[in-house]
């Protein structure tokens, strides 16, 4: 028997939002340091990080193009020495900002077999083996990664020497992504066995994919639960309602929802000081009754329209 998850153990720390100057998050410009130097944002994520193991929480996720976060958080694990925290991390963006808070472009994706030999020799470099789940970024059904063979065997050799691979998606099309990557076999047996993938009360059109895998054996993990800050700052009023009847903040009740789903495994947080870590939290002890679920489902928009809408989002 698999002994049951306490809610705060079925949460992840996401440092999207901590190891760059500039993301879309609504919400962070407000709680970041005033000069957001590498030194100010290393220790803003030390802080956050400390403040998450403190509370419970065991997973960690970054990326290859979320700034500094990889050395932000290998430098935090050396230091604090804890051998009890999951680290995903993911190729395929390069951050190309460096370190400007205003530029034409912050990231740039390539999903090719050069990218990922750079990206795995940079992650190996700064966290070694503490690696345990190395995730595609942005996964579409158009990336060449479908047709590259070359790419797929040179993920099996990564996968065979004892790191579990996934990816994440992103986009209207996250459902049909996930079928075409549940087929990829490399050596009789299949390339991924992990999924990254939003799920929140304004996006749930992945959900019946993400149960279909969680049942067939992948871990599911939902990122972006507060719709990129958007639940959290902007809330819809049938949440507000939701929220003021728990006696919680909206961020709180939007986590309960992602929560509640019994096919996500790991639900990422995205804050970007302590103070918002914990209004999060308060998701662990929100018991969403039928009522509010049939509110929160109200909030389901059209899936083209949510990612238009994310996409117009500002970096700042």
């Amino acid at each position: 028997m698999i002994p049951a998850q306490t809610p705060v153990q079925r949460l992840g720390l996401g440092l999207a939002a901590l190891g760059r100057p500039a993301y879309i998050n609504l919400g962070r410009s407000d709680v970041l340091p005033a000069q957001r130097s590498a030194q100010a944002m290393r220790e803003r994520t030390r802080a956050v990080l400390d403040a998450a193991h403190a509370r419970g929480i065991r997973w960690v996720d970054t990326a290859r193009s979320y700034g500094s976060a990889e050395q932000f958080l290998a430098e935090w694990l050396r230091e604090r020495g804890h051998d009890d925290v999951v680290v995903s991390s993911k190729w395929g963006y390069a951050y190309v900002a460096q370190w400007r808070i205003e530029t034409e472009v912050h990231e740039v994706k390539e999903h090719s077999l050069e990218r990922l030999r750079a990206q795995w020799a940079e992650t190996r470099t700064l966290l070694g083996d503490r690696i345990d789940l190395y995730q595609v970024h942005s996964l579409t059904a158009s990336s060449p990664l479908f047709e590259d063979m070359a790419l797929q065997h040179e993920l099996a050799r990564i996968r065979d020497a004892g790191v579990q691979l996934g990816f994440s998606t992103s986009g209207a099309a996250q459902a049909e992504t996930i079928e075409r990557a549940w087929e990829i076999e490399v050596g009789g047996r299949q390339l991924f066995s992990a999924v990254q993938s939003t799920w929140n009360s304004m996006e749930p059109s992945a959900g019946a994919v993400l149960n279909e895998v969680h049942t067939g054996g992948w871990r599911v993990l939902v990122k972006e639960t507060l719709a990129n800050g958007r639940l959290a700052v902007d809330p819809p009023r049938e949440l507000v309602e939701v929220a003021d009847r728990h006696g919680v903040s909206a961020d709180a009740v939007a986590i309960a929802h992602v929560l509640r789903q019994p096919w996500a495994d790991v639900v990422l947080l995205g804050p970007a000081s302590v103070e918002q870590l914990d209004s999060n939290l308060a998701a662990c002890r929100v018991e969403l009754t039928d009522r509010d679920v049939h509110a929160l489902e109200t909030l389901a928009r059209d899936a083209a329209t949510y990612w238009g809408e994310r996409a117009a989002l500002p970096w700042h």
